[in-house]
């Protein structure tokens, strides 16, 4: 397979009731074994579980009318392209290496990340602000904020 892997996006198709009878094929589909992908010819190939995830995944958003993008990564990133994923700068990215915040490798004098590693970081700063989050919430529901802003008075 010589094609080259690029980014792409794919938009919900204009008529998604196929798709939306597939997504429910696809929830209602509990059969023991692995999944299946066959050709036109007839032929058959098992689907890796991680790939048959992906692809529920994918046909669960398209139908609910939201696109998909693809976009292929190496398991090794450099500093530059975990900074990117992470959607922080290089500096920020490297401080977080440096404090020991996400585990990295040496080559030489450069920096290497798992993307594992940079994907683990990503879902634990996520939960971490929704628990910090609902806290806060909470504790304004305790301390009766939420009352406060109901009856406020015009400033000026």
């Amino acid at each position: 397979m010589s094609s080259t892997l690029r980014e792409r996006t794919v938009l919900p198709p204009e008529d998604p009731a196929d798709l939306v009878r597939f997504a429910r094929g696809l929830n209602d589909a509990k059969a023991p074994g692995r999944a299946k992908l066959v050709g036109p010819d007839g032929s058959q190939i098992e689907i890796p579980d991680e790939l048959y995830g992906v692809l529920c995944d994918v046909v669960s958003a398209l139908s609910h009318g939201m696109a998909i993008s693809i976009a292929p990564h190496n398991t090794m990133l450099t500093t530059q392209e975990a900074a990117d994923l992470l959607n922080v700068s290089r500096p920020t990215l490297v401080r977080l290496l440096t404090d020991g915040e996400i585990p990295h490798t040496m080559r030489g004098r450069h920096r290497r990340v798992l993307l594992r590693d940079i994907l683990d970081y990503s879902e634990r700063t996520r939960a971490e602000r929704r628990t910090t989050l609902d806290q806060m919430a909470s504790d304004a529901e305790d301390d009766g904020l939420y009352d406060t802003t109901i009856d406020s008075h015009p400033t000026r």
